[in-house]
């Protein structure tokens, strides 16, 4: 159901490591389930350095407003433009056209502390 390419937080956030040594950041599947459809985000301007599990931005939905929280330590090196003028894309394409930032200065050895896809099921089961 997730893909196995990423990574995941507790709090429903993917990255996925690029090759190039960046980093795409995005909520999940079951985060867009939950918050319903998206209105608005409220997203970093490029440049802005962020520590893991430092609050990236917010999103609102028509349910409720909500902190994203990012994955890793990094740099914004660029903005979903396309997401930020079409917010529904989080619920069309939550691993595809959904994603929110790009970060630069990652360091890949942080992954280690997030989910894997399989571990993010198990936790996803525990809340149901």
């Amino acid at each position: 159901m997730h893909p196995v390419d990423r990574r995941y937080t507790k709090e429903h956030e993917w990255v996925l490591l690029e090759r190039n040594g960046r980093a795409l950041v995005g909520i999940t599947a079951y985060a867009q389930e939950q918050l319903g459809d998206v209105v608005f985000l409220d997203l970093p301007k490029k440049g802005t350095r962020l520590e893991q599990t430092q609050k990236l931005g917010e999103i609102e939905s028509v349910k409720a407003v909500s902190d994203i929280y990012t994955p890793l330590n990094g740099v914004v090196f660029q903005v979903n433009q396309e997401l930020v003028e079409h917010p529904e894309l989080v619920n069309e394409d939550p691993y595809g056209k959904g994603w929110m930032v790009r970060l630069s200065s990652v360091d890949a050895a942080e992954l280690e502390k997030l989910l894997t896809a399989e571990q993010y099921e198990q936790f996803l089961s525990q809340l149901q």
